[in-house]
């Protein structure tokens, strides 16, 4: 059985900088646990982690490909966009979506996959969903290299505003967090989660403004478009490292409040509920 967290006060749980402080304390732990979740993904393999890094640089060529050549799409955000303009703010729509879709998947099995550490008294289980979106960032942060070279090549430089990319990016880790802790334990009590999530995925992507522009949503659409903070990490995204341009500062800042409140939510839902998963699994 776990620890009482229980016995916790519920300020501890709602500060973010409590928070941040807590898991401080695992921080090696955390480390060791996404290194070897990353490796483990490529052991016996011939190439091992450079996968990483070719996965993405072929779908950036598939996607130049079927996309820029063949339907010949294009979002509009340029006067003179080229196919391999659309090409490059599709990927980077694709990669962030993926980043938050494999955080999502992983969620609902983290606790059943890792039953060993359930049983345990003193572990820390907390650490396992902040495992699970360390090691989907680094696959993010590798997909950004082709990205950015891609950039490089058709523009002939990468605009100094992608140094904005952390900061935008921020919104969606803390999201990612606490989605990732609030599903790992409806996973342990719903078994059924597991089976629903690949068909709302389905519904965020085409809500997420990948294959096409926010601006070219209809005025009437546009409100739930917008409710999705996914929609609007990648359209700032592709402003900063394709288009040049800074964040928009007002949406920025709701979205990241809106993050840190998900962030809260889910990590006192999982801390909540986690002495009970012994029992359950």
């Amino acid at each position: 059985m776990q620890p009482a967290d229980k016995t916790i006060p519920l300020i501890q749980l709602v500060l973010p900088w409590r928070i941040a402080a807590h898991l401080s304390e695992y921080a090696t732990l955390i480390w060791q646990f996404t290194k070897r979740d990353v490796l483990s993904r490529y052991r016996g393999s011939y190439l091992g982690i450079f996968w990483s890094l070719l996965r993405p640089l072929a779908l950036l060529a598939m996607y130049t490909v079927v996309f820029g050549f063949i339907f010949e799409s294009k979002l509009g955000n340029q006067i003179n966009e080229t196919k391999l303009d659309f090409a490059l703010a599709l990927f980077c729509g694709l990669i962030l979506f993926e980043f938050f879709a494999e955080c999502t998947v992983r969620a609902p099995m983290l606790m059943l996959n890792n039953v060993n550490y359930v049983t345990k008294v003193v572990f820390p289980l907390e650490i396992l969903p902040v495992m699970t979106v360390g090691a989907a960032l680094t696959q993010l942060v590798i997909s950004f290299v082709p990205l950015f070279i891609g950039q490089q090549i058709v523009h002939g430089l990468i605009p100094i505003t992608a140094l904005y990319l952390p900061v935008v990016l921020l919104p969606l880790i803390l999201y990612c967090l606490g989605i990732t802790w609030m599903v790992a334990s409806f996973g342990v009590f719903i078994r059924d989660v597991n089976s629903i999530l690949p068909v709302l995925l389905q519904i965020v992507m085409y809500a997420s403004a990948i294959f096409y522009s926010i601006s070219k949503v209809p005025v009437h659409l546009l409100p739930i478009v917008r409710s999705n903070p996914l929609a609007t990490v990648i359209d700032q995204a592709r402003a900063v490292i394709l288009l040049g341009m800074p964040p928009v500062w007002s949406q920025y800042f709701w979205l990241l409040a809106a993050g840190i409140i998900v962030m809260i939510v889910g990590y006192t839902f999982f801390m909540r509920t986690k002495n009970a998963f012994a029992d359950v699994l």
